[in-house]
């Protein structure tokens, strides 16, 4: 017979899901436009739009209990509208149980600061995301380091994108996208100046998950996330770290709706971590991170 999982014994839907974006067309059609086609051709996802309630059910029959909803702001670089703040803090207000909101802000923006501030006081979001290849900036030049220094006294953390993206995919010079600022490294300035702001690196940062992993040991605010990737993909390494030197510090993440909680959880089952593991990563990491 084949015993439950860590996740079937647990007494509700416990994991916590640090990377989940929005099914509806606010981000899918409006905010990503021709580059998330190109991402769901890659992914072999669909754009098809869904509700927030089929959504929370897939999640709780997958036995997740919540799930951090990104906002998005690339507009200066992309053309493409965002995903307003106030939006995420209106589905986060409909389902508080659920969701755990995080703004964004767009560091081309002259009220970046500004809008910074208002995400935290006027509309309780927990913390922020920041996609540094749609965004297209650099994290460690020092025009960024007022935004760094006010989150950092806001007392919220922050996800930076990690590795490789696939938004514009294929298309003719990926849409003028530049992976560039998606090398880890960028990010450990802003660790090493700014050392009270707690930092999620989402995804393994490939082709650089050497650089990630030795940010993540040697930088005590830095975290990562596994989302981005089916689990039979993650590089071994990777997942040796995981399983090991950083199981305190990875995180549980699918790229809703790119990535689907169940398969995602089946195959992370797969691996056969330890349980007291795999609590890690599926919550406990998160829940410490979050300040759940």
């Amino acid at each position: 017979m084949t015993q439950p999982t860590v996740l079937e014994r647990a007494d509700r839907p416990r994991a916590i899901d640090t990377h989940a974006h929005q099914p509806t067309s606010e981000f899918l059609h409006d905010a990503g436009g021709e580059m998330m086609q190109d991402a769901a051709d890659r992914f072999g996802a669909s754009l098809e739009t869904d509700t927030y309630e089929n959504m929370i059910e897939e999640y709780h029959a997958a036995g997740v209990g919540k799930a951090v909803l990104l906002g998005w702001d690339a507009e200066t670089n992309t053309g493409n509208p965002p995903v307003p703040n106030d939006y995420v803090a209106a589905v986060r207000d409909d389902h508080p149980d659920f969701f755990v909101g995080f703004g964004s802000v767009d560091p081309l923006k002259d009220d970046c600061v500004e809008e910074a501030i208002r995400c935290v006081e006027d509309l309780d979001l927990t913390g922020f995301k920041f996609q540094q290849i749609a965004q297209g900036f650099d994290p460690s030049a020092p025009e960024h380091e007022p935004l760094w220094e006010t989150i950092e006294d806001l007392g919220v953390p922050v996800v930076f994108h990690g590795g490789n993206s696939t938004l514009g995919a294929c298309a003719p010079g990926g849409r003028g996208l530049k992976i560039k600022y998606g090398n880890p490294l960028l990010i450990d300035d802003v660790a090493a100046n700014f050392p009270e702001l707690q930092i999620l690196i989402a995804h393994p940062a490939f082709p650089w998950e050497r650089e990630q992993l030795a940010m993540c040991q040697q930088k005590g605010n830095v975290f990562m996330d596994l989302s981005g990737w089916m689990p039979k993909y993650i590089d071994d390494q990777v997942l040796h770290y995981t399983k090991t030197l950083l199981q305190d510090k990875v995180m549980f993440g699918t790229d809703y709706p790119m990535l689907e909680p169940e398969p995602w959880l089946e195959q992370f089952g797969a691996l056969e971590f330890p349980e007291a593991v795999q609590r890690k990563v599926l919550w406990e990491n998160a829940e410490a991170f979050l300040g759940l």
